[in-house]
């Protein structure tokens, strides 16, 4: 494929040829990243991430080219040492992907390498895509569909409790970093992830739907338990057709055999929530059920 050459992704696509990848899409590019999809000779499409984004590629277009440029309102100037600040940041993803190989519903890394401007890794290409879809179609009750969602969100748990046994912690589940492959549910994106031993990033965050409370004052040392929260959040949201607020109003909508896991999930406190273990285990009892039953409906 081919972009315009102001397009803020040309630059990078054509890095991505130079070292002699195949490019045959552009699949997302933001200001931290750009994922293509890629092949070499025959081999399979596969996902290639590339460190650089929107926010570094002032820097290698021409000078005449730049006022140009700014009409793509991510692009962002960035100095040499910001640069190398989110160069350290991918580095810190790839080893973290590097450490989670083999690792149960997790998104693998394939291949690793490096140009003279960012580094990169692949991974492989899930075509059944992320889990928004099944969130923007969710609908509070029961069924075949939300069995199959809680089947997809169960393997997700699974993935995390490894990340977890590894000493990761992803800081980061939602609905875009869940995909789905051959009806199994995986994790992926480790960009915001942190070892439980050492401190990664502020210690406080504004607030997003999926994070937990204690991002404002600890995200730097969040733990697993933050996950927990995360996922109960995407649960919540896919089970009742709502999100969690106003003491989690609609509650009373999802299978009875999950409500108390939920709320467990979305406690305040971390050390009120239940073990990443205990909500996969109540998510797999009321999908496989639940699954049994829708088809033998049929």
């Amino acid at each position: 494929m081919r972009l315009h050459p102001l397009h803020p992704a040309s630059w990078v696509l054509d890095q991505v040829r130079s070292d002699g990848w195949e490019v045959h899409d552009l699949l997302s590019f933001t200001r931290a990243s750009t994922l293509v999809l890629v092949s070499h000779g025959s081999a399979a499409p596969m996902v290639l991430k590339a460190g650089f984004g929107g926010n570094h590629v002032l820097a290698e277009l021409d000078e005449d080219d730049r006022r140009a440029a700014y009409g793509f309102y991510w692009y962002a100037a960035m100095t040499e040492a910001e640069r190398a600040l989110t160069r350290e940041d991918f580095r810190h993803e790839i080893d973290t992907a590097r450490a989670a190989t083999n690792a149960d519903h997790v998104v693998p890394m394939l291949e690793e390498g490096s140009t003279d401007r960012f580094d990169w890794y692949t991974m492989p290409y899930c075509a059944d895509g992320n889990f928004q879809p099944r969130l923007a179609a969710a609908t509070a009750g029961h069924g075949e569909n939300v069995a199959v969602g809680l089947g997809i969100l169960a393997d997700v748990a699974e993935g995390l409790r490894t990340l977890h046994e590894r000493g990761i912690v992803h800081r980061d589940v939602y609905q875009e970093n869940v995909l789905v492959h051959d009806g199994q549910g995986l994790i992926t994106d480790l960009g915001a992830s942190r070892r439980v031993d050492t401190p990664r990033g502020p210690a406080r965050r504004g607030p997003e739907v999926h994070w937990p409370p204690e991002y404002s004052a600890s995200y730097d040392h969040a733990t697993p338990a933050a996950d927990v929260f995360s996922l109960g959040v995407l649960v919540y949201r896919f089970v009742c057709a709502d999100i969690p607020r106003h003491g989690h109003s609609q509650l009373d909508t999802a299978p009875t055999t999950l409500q108390p896991v939920i709320a467990a999930a979305l406690a305040h406190a971390p050390e009120d929530r239940p073990t990443m273990s205990e909500l996969r285990d109540a998510l797999r009892r009321t999908a496989i059920p639940a699954i049994a039953l829708a088809q033998r409906g049929h």
